[in-house]
């Protein structure tokens, strides 16, 4: 799995996504959870001209095929340009560096249930910020998907 990402995410082998959505989609037919829409993990706009698409959004749009649940692909905004969280040295700093990081700028997620998708997690530090912006735009539940969890 290590491998398949370090390929998805940094050389460029976006035809990856469907295998790996696919097995998020098994996961989510064993461990049902509830949704209405799909958002991904954002990158920093600097980050997306520099990698030229984001993992995350192509895990979501190929889920999205399989769950049938709509992505909103831009429900959230990564506002600050973080280091990369791989590169901080515990929890504590991996909070610090995403604080605040993300927003959501539109009301359509009012009340639903999101699915917030992204291809790793470690400490939880993105999601727990990406959930906090969406809950300040009362999102009804974030429910969390990755493909892997990595320990520290």
């Amino acid at each position: 799995m290590r491998q398949a990402i370090h390929q998805l995410k940094y050389k460029n082998l976006k035809a990856l996504s469907p295998h790996l959505a696919g097995l998020l989609a098994e996961y989510l037919d064993a461990n049902p959870m509830p949704g209405d829409i799909i958002i991904p993990v954002p990158l920093h706009p600097a980050k997306l001209r520099e990698r030229g698409y984001n993992q995350s959004e192509l895990l979501a749009q190929e889920l999205s095929k399989i769950v049938k649940l709509p992505v909103l692909g831009k429900g959230l905004v990564r506002s600050k340009n973080t280091p990369p969280q791989v590169k901080a040295k515990n929890v504590e700093e991996r909070r610090e560096n995403v604080t605040g990081a993300f927003t959501c700028q539109v009301s359509t997620v009012k009340g639903k249930a999101v699915i917030l998708i992204d291809d790793v997690c470690t400490s939880g530090a993105t999601m727990e910020a990406c959930a906090a912006a969406l809950k300040n735009h009362d999102v009804a539940s974030v429910w969390g998907l990755t493909l892997a969890r990595e320990t520290q």
